[in-house]
């Protein structure tokens, strides 16, 4: 509940002021208004804000330093009707006056994201997209009332008495009344996000070994093949950390809970190899259809709800409490004591509850599971791999994106979507890099470039169907090398997308985000869709067009007002500019912000163990700082400070990495570094710590202009200090 001071109350209306640019509007017909959280906002306990509410000539005014609110004493607020004569809010957006008013069209609106991608080929699912919290107007509502339709078609509910310490479904105490949170943060979308978190809960960290790569493919492999792939893995040096079961694990059709030990005879003992191999487990599930009678567990499953011996199946009814604490006691306690890490949610069915009429099965699915992980298996981050169920779903990382199509179109928009996302707080869609759904042959250039747009973002993950000859094995294509690159560049960049994904949970602003977020009047930072921010200081423009006949491919980039370093050309460029480029197929267009500290992992096999090590990428083309974090990759021990940060700066000759502040169990107590200076000159003369170094100790590439620097092991709590003369 929010604080008293903060409401102001009005006849049949009330309004919150949570923010200066987040008012609460109610009405209730009834009186009646809703003080739960419900499935988007589950805190409005913030600091009052400063604000005057007085009346005057009729009307109702509350004003704060962002907004002006004006409600006619005694109005009907509806938004059926467009009309500012009951209600309406001005604010200034650059200087110019903006009125809202209920009913107005967001016709400016950013957009935020939808359920799944299943059928996506090309840009046909924009259309999908539901209204995000951003937009060009400078407001947006977020619509709670128990009415409202989400893009699911399901509505929202109240939180309320839990069930084996969940927070369950309610009923809302008015279900014809309005409530909106209006948001008129103009242009400043990173701070609208922070404060959206602050009422919507935070984006939480996935654990560390969620960003690794994962194998993934829809086929009944035998537990002989599972092996065979991983085997192939280690015998090709290629990195992974997480291995999907899909749906063939179980019997049956789309439902299934019983191992096919046809295929599987031994499910704890391929487990169990697959951890001694470094590997995280997720199984697949489609739990629409229940628990049937031929299903293990069955039988203690129907004696306990209470059900008919005649019974031949128990329905799927997560907004049943006894049904969740029954199933769940015997199905899914049982597979997760074989080791199950994750599940991978894939409902199918009915999008709606045939039980509490407009509950999102998406939705639903999402807060029982994590939630039930969250308290079950509390020495670890609760994770589950699902479907977009609506606002409110940033708090059950992460997404699975679902079934698109093999094109160079539908690869063309999965950057623009991935991003957008962030405008709803989804920051982490995991896409079935290479595409689900393939006609012809396996087209060696496409997956190559698939994979190197999934190296930027935020799950890194190869999937597709069952369609025959569909492969997903990169060991078993031509450019094999190149593709193994892709992954290798991706365990390389892992400090720093962790980092990110700290960011993420304390400001709101997602690891992919689009480029408006830092140059909201540039009209190009709108156009330049498949461009994005990725981190704070790495733009990626994806090459995700078609090669001509000599293999490159032209692109088109914009870049920013500022000072870039392009990777591919090796040099720092100036922004504020467009240009267009040819890219081998090698070729990732991305650029380091000028000033940099870019901070990379050592070659690694998995995310199990902590590098003894790290690569300082040093960033010409002016000043820079970054931070470096770190935890304990797998607790909840991060939210309760739990972990470490280092500041490393520098200013073109010197680099300084600071003392590490805080602590976590585990942390290391010394590391090294490999220090690499980007196109710089030959210096004289090396220094570290005020000491000269032997030239043993640096070399000198001239044809890339790199600089390496070796740092010896260095106690994480001293002070490091490399200077080039």
């Amino acid at each position: 509940m929010a604080h008293p001071d903060a409401v102001v109350r009005s006849g049949k209306a009330r309004f919150t002021v949570l923010t200066p640019e987040m008012i609460r509007i109610q009405y209730s017909d009834r009186s009646l208004f809703e003080d739960r959280a419900t499935f988007a906002i589950v805190n409005r306990r913030l600091p009052v804000p400063a604000f005057t509410a007085v009346e005057k000539d009729g009307y109702l005014e509350i004003k704060t330093s962002a907004l002006t609110l004006k409600y006619k004493i005694g109005g009907v607020i509806d938004g059926r009707k467009p009309s500012a004569e009951v209600l309406n809010i001005s604010m200034q957006l650059n200087g110019r006056p903006v009125l809202w008013y209920p009913g107005k069209d967001d016709a400016m609106n950013l957009k935020g994201t939808t359920r799944t991608l299943d059928g996506q080929i090309g840009d046909n699912k924009r259309q999908e997209l539901e209204n995000g919290l951003l937009s060009r107007a400078g407001w947006s509502i977020i619509d709670e009332s128990p009415l409202a339709r989400r893009g699911d078609g399901s509505t929202t509910f109240a939180f309320d008495k839990q069930v084996d310490g969940i927070d369950w479904v309610a009923e809302p105490v008015d279900k014809q009344a309005i409530d909106w949170y209006f948001l008129g943060y103009g242009h400043q979308y990173k701070k609208a996000l922070g404060d959206f978190i602050k009422v919507a809960g935070r984006q939480p960290m996935p654990p560390l070994y969620v960003l690794g790569y994962w194998y993934s493919k829809y086929q009944r492999y035998t537990s002989d093949e599972f092996m065979e792939i991983v085997n192939d893995v280690k015998r090709f040096n290629i990195p992974m950390d997480v291995m999907i079961f899909d749906m063939d694990w179980h019997t049956q059709g789309w439902t299934g809970w019983t191992w096919d030990r046809t295929a599987i005879p031994d499910p704890e003992g391929l487990i169990d190899w697959m951890h001694q191999h470094g590997l995280k487990v997720s199984l697949n599930l489609h739990p629409a259809d229940g628990v049937d009678d031929d299903e293990d567990f069955f039988n203690d499953l129907r004696e306990d709800m209470g059900l008919d011996k005649q019974t031949k199946r128990v329905p799927w009814n997560l907004s049943d409490g006894r049904f969740y604490h029954n199933m769940f006691k015997h199905i899914i306690r049982a597979r997760e004591r074989q080791g199950v890490d994750f599940w991978w949610l894939d409902w199918q069915q009915n999008l709606t509850s045939k039980y509490v009429d407009g509950l999102g099965e998406t939705f639903w699915c999402n807060h029982v599971f994590y939630n039930d992980m969250r308290l079950n298996r509390p020495n670890h981050r609760p994770l589950i791999f699902h479907r977009w169920g609506g606002l409110g779903s940033h708090r059950y990382p992460i997404g699975f994106s679902g079934d698109s199509f093999t094109t160079y179109g539908t690869l063309a928009w999965q950057p623009y979507f991935t991003a957008t996302a962030s405008n709803v707080g989804f920051g982490y869609w995991g896409h079935d890099l290479g595409g689900h759904q393939q006609t012809g042959g396996n087209d060696p250039e496409i997956y190559l470039r698939w994979m190197q747009f999934g190296v930027f973002t935020p799950i890194f993950r190869t999937h597709a169907t069952n369609w025959e000859g569909i492969e997903r094995r990169i060991w078993k294509y031509s450019n094999f090398p190149s593709l193994l690159e892709t992954v290798k560049l991706r365990y390389a960049l892992m400090p720093y997308i962790y980092t990110a994904a700290r960011q993420a949970y304390d400001t709101g602003v997602s690891l992919c985000r689009p480029l408006y977020y830092e140059w909201p009047e540039v009209n190009n930072a709108y156009l330049f869709e498949d461009e994005y921010m990725f981190g704070d200081d790495i733009l990626v423009a994806p090459v995700v067009t078609k090669p001509e006949s000599d293999g490159m491919t032209a692109r088109r980039t914009w870049l920013p007002e500022g000072r870039w370093f392009d990777v591919c050309r090796n040099k720092v460029v100036e922004g504020n500019r467009t240009f267009t480029d040819r890219y081998a197929m090698e070729e990732i267009p991305y650029f380091f912000r000028a000033g940099s500290v870019i901070v990379n992992n050592p070659p690694m096999m998995n995310l199990n163990t902590r590098p003894d090590r790290l690569i300082l990428k040093v960033v010409p083309g002016g000043n820079g700082r970054t931070l470096l974090y770190e935890d304990e990759g797998d607790t909840e021990g991060y939210k309760q400070g739990a972990y470490t940060t280092t500041t490393i700066s520098h200013d073109g000759n010197t680099l300084t990495i600071l003392p590490r502040e805080g602590k976590f169990a585990g942390m290391p107590e010394s590391r090294s570094y490999t220090v690499e200076f980007l196109a710089v000159n030959c210096p004289n003369a090396v220094v570290i710590n005020g000491s000269l170094v032997a030239e043993s100790e640096w070399k000198y590439d001239a044809q890339r202009r790199l600089l390496t620097v070796n740092v010896a092991r260095t106690a994480c709590d001293k002070k490091t200090v490399v200077t080039i003369k």
